[in-house]
This record gives C-alpha cells, sequence and structure tokens, in this order.
C-alpha cells in the first residue's frame, strides 16, 4: 500500500500498471472511512488489478462553509482501516493539487440535478462533477466504484461521464449499513448520543413503506414517511420523494415506472443523513 501526494507520483505507479497490462479500479472518497468505504475497495479488488482510492475533501460540493469545516477528517485512521483491505495505492492530494487554478466549468444535468439534493444544495453537484472528473482524469481508471446510498450522485456522475465521453465504468455498490440499519455515513461520526440512538428511525421508517406499495397512495406514503419521521424529537425530514429511478423525477403512481425509489434527507441536529429504498412493484 502506498501513499502519493501528487499526480506526477500517482502518474508513474499507473504507467507502471498500464505496461503490464493491468487493469485499474478506482472508489474515490473524502475520507472519515468506515465499512461502506471498505465494501467499495473490496469490490474494487475483485474486479481489477491494482486499486487505487482517494481522500480528498473536496471544497466546491459544499455550499455551506460549516458544513466543510466540521466534516470529520483524520488520515491515521483512514490509513489503518486500509490496512486491512486489499488497497494498492492511496492518494491523497492537497487542494492545490487538485486545482491548480479556478475550475469555473459547469455542468448541465437537466432535470436529474433540480429535484432533491440538487433544490437544497445548490452548486453540490456542479462541485461533485468538477472533482470526480478532475480524478478520472488523474487516475484514467477502467471501472470507478460508487455507493448506492448516495443515490442521487450516482446518475449525476453516470450523466457526467456520459457527456465527457469518459471511458470508465460506472459501478454502483449497495449501501452497507450498522446493525441497527442506520446507512454508514462519515457523518454518522458527529452525531451526538440522542441522536445516533434515534437516527435508525429513519432506514426503519422507509423499509416500513414498502407495505405501502401499490395499495395505498404515492402522496399518502410520502406523508406517513414525514409524519412519522418528524414525530422524533431528534429528526427533521428536509425532503421526501418517491422519484423514477432513472430520471429522478417525482410519480404520482406506483404504476409510472418500472423503477421507483424513495429518497430522503433528514436532519437530526445540524447534521444531514440521506437514505434511500427501492420499492418493489407487482409484478417486477
Amino acid at each position: 500500500m502506498q501513499v502519493v501526494h501528487t499526480i506526477a507520483e500517482l502518474k508513474q505507479l499507473t504507467d507502471r500498471a498500464r505496461e503490464k497490462r493491468q487493469t485499474i479500479g478506482f472508489v474515490p472518497t473524502m475520507g472519515a472511512l468506515h465499512n461502506g468505504h471498505l465494501s467499495l475497495v473490496d469490490k474494487a479488488a475483485a474486479h481489477a488489478d491494482m486499486v487505487i482510492i482517494s481522500i480528498f475533501v473536496n471544497p466546491t460540493q459544499f455550499n455551506n462553509a460549516k458544513d466543510l469545516e466540521r466534516y470529520p477528517r483524520d488520515m491515521q485512521t483512514d490509513l489503518k482501516a486500509l490496512s486491512t483491505v486489499k488497497c494498492d495505492v492511496i492518494f491523497a492530494p492537497s487542494v492545490e493539487e487538485v486545482y491548480p487554478e479556478t475550475d469555473n466549468r459547469q455542468f448541465n444535468f437537466g432535470e436529474l440535478e433540480t429535484v432533491m439534493e440538487g433544490q437544497f444544495r445548490p452548486g453540490h453537484f456542479n462541485g461533485v462533477a468538477q472533482v470526480v472528473s478532475r480524478l478520472f482524469d488523474m487516475v484514467n481508471p477502467d471501472k470507478a466504484f460508487f455507493g448506492l446510498k448516495d443515490f442521487q450522485q450516482l446518475a449525476i456522475i453516470r450523466a457526467m461521464t456520459k457527456q465527457l465521453q469518459l471511458a470508465v465504468e460506472i459501478v454502483p455498490c449497495d449501501t452497507i449499513r450498522e446493525k441497527d440499519g442506520l446507512a454508514m455515513s462519515s457523518r454518522n461520526t458527529l452525531l451526538n448520543d440522542a441522536q445516533r440512538k434515534n437516527a435508525p428511525a429513519i432506514a426503519r421508517t422507509l423499509f416500513e413503506s414498502c407495505n405501502f406499495v401499490p395499495d395505498t397512495s404515492v402522496e399518502s406514503a410520502k406523508e406517513a414517511v414525514k409524519q412519522a419521521i418528524n414525530a422524533n424529537d431528534e429528526l427533521e425530514v428536509e425532503y421526501f420523494e418517491i422519484v423514477d429511478g432513472y430520471t429522478l423525477q417525482p410519480v404520482d403512481n406506483w404504476d409510472e415506472s418500472e423503477y421507483i425509489v424513495g429518497c430522503i434527507a433528514v436532519f437530526a441536529g445540524e447534521i444531514r443523513l440521506i437514505d434511500n429504498v427501492t420499492y418493489k412493484l407487482l409484478g417486477s
């Protein structure tokens, strides 16, 4: 396991791998690694010869300065975690290395970016596209691995890859959860004891909402989920949308699409948590 901080160092290693005709699997992260990240690394190791993980807290995707400031950072703990899996290269660049000049590119993802996260975090997905495209250019991977917990982000990255005509396969990976159901997230470490105790209600409510399909209306299901979570004094729903899993546009009926997903963002104090659930329709 090698740790490199510059593009030049990284390129030496990737060039060597290419000379050996090795495939490269890439896992981009912002650090504060947990078992969800490690599962992505394991998936990459199963599908590529060389595994590269990046650790970089990208400033351009934070529309809230306080959120950027409090984002957890602990490189030594991250390195210890990565020593337990097959990870060949850790790329941990500085902001100046990733952005030697200001990145003024503006991406247009149409309706994919105007709903949910895009609505409540303006500019967020443009920052995601900036950094992921930069990292893809630096690493030049054959495959890149992303968790389904960040459902809308995955859709954006797929769209960006297509727009830029990048020769990288985007591999979706299942959400990894704690034993109590809470989706693993670096932000979970910021929760106080009461928030952490109550946060699993998010996933529990989402899973229970699958019972609404197909006999309860979509609108009634949405209201029931929001009311159930908001009844918890430690939690407050920012949004809950039931959408077409391909277009991310809201659906009005369960038979409107063959792929329907419920996506949610919830505040536990000042900590913002996201999750989603796939609704299985009759006949699917």
